[in-house]
């Protein structure tokens, strides 16, 4: 037993999805054979909050953020009005991250809907990239290129919204650009910025372009999805990314994450969790508030008091 067992967490990233009710390209269409992870048929099921329930029990989870999950595009503001409608009859989630496209022209309209809804704290939006390191061509509409998608993405500022950057390790010195356009935003990184390739090489590159990006003050990071397509989730490689990152951004800066159910396909709830616990053991009890919920909190503008209620 860890001497911070029972620290609070706030699971920064997560998601929720119902395939009896709603509909999910990625999880209810043929399944993606490039998917980032590899074969995720394990996860192409319900994951509510019972089930949720069932996974942190070890654990104290005082609240959780929900994280846009590929909802059918069509309609992008439905996924967060049920969210919102499944949140008041469970203790979760607490706080959304919703999508809207930048590059499309009701961009407005949807970025506005969105930041009507008060459990809407921040915008996650895919540019388009390239799927592999060295392509040599990609669709330049909705890219961070695009003027149309950079422009939508200034008016996160005007409707007080974060933006939730998720994009792979090629698309960081990019992204460097397109945070210098939006000082004011708090813009937060997801899943360490996919350091996916473990060579040597591989981490240097990584390494260079991450660093760059902590180095611009509006930038957090999310400590979360360390799976590497076909490989088991090593410990030892996890803890030196997470100490790396750690070091650029500071614990103010880093926040810990599940991304359940997707980390599913690599780790229980638990073994990650207690493995976060261990990495982070000799830090300050401070340090440690920080990187489980403090950050987050702060990062996301949610009331702790409300938490405390649930």
């Amino acid at each position: 037993m860890f001497e911070d067992q029972n620290i609070e967490i706030l699971d920064s990233h997560h998601h929720f999805w119902d395939l009896d009710k709603n509909y999910y390209p990625f999880l209810c269409d043929k399944i993606d054979p490039d998917f980032f992870l590899g074969n995720y048929e394990m996860i192409r099921q319900n994951y509510l909050p019972v089930d949720y329930k069932k996974d942190i029990k070890n654990h104290n989870v005082i609240g959780i953020i929900h994280c846009e999950a590929e909802w059918d595009r069509n309609d992008q503001v439905v996924e967060t009005k049920w969210i919102e409608n499944l949140a008041k009859k469970n203790k979760y989630p607490n706080a959304i991250i919703g999508h809207a496209w930048f590059h499309t022209k009701n961009t407005e309209t949807i970025i506005a809907e969105q930041a009507s809804f008060d459990m809407v704290k921040s915008i996650r939006s895919k540019p388009n990239v390239k799927f592999v390191k060295d392509s040599v061509s990609y669709s330049h509409d909705g890219s961070m290129q695009d003027v149309n998608w950079r422009n939508g993405l200034k008016l996160l500022e005007k409707y007080n919204l974060n933006y939730d950057l998720r994009v792979p390790t090629w698309h960081l010195e990019e992204a460097v650009q397109i945070l210098r356009l939006i000082p004011n935003t708090k813009v937060i990184i997801n899943h360490c910025g996919f350091p996916w390739d473990r060579s040597f090489d591989g981490m240097e590159f990584w390494r260079k372009r991450i660093k760059a990006l902590s180095l611009e003050p509006n930038t957090f990071i999310k400590l979360s999805e360390f799976g590497i397509k076909g490989k088991e989730w090593n410990f030892n490689e996890n803890a030196s990314i997470i100490y790396e990152l750690i070091d650029f951004f500071t614990p103010k800066r880093c926040m810990f994450a599940s991304n359940f159910p997707v980390s599913k396909l690599k780790i229980t709830f638990d073994e990650l969790f207690n493995n976060y616990k261990k990495i982070v053991e000799n830090f300050s009890r401070d340090e440690k508030k920080y990187l489980f919920s403090e950050t987050a909190i702060e990062a996301y503008n949610l009331d702790k008091s409300l938490l405390k209620k649930n």
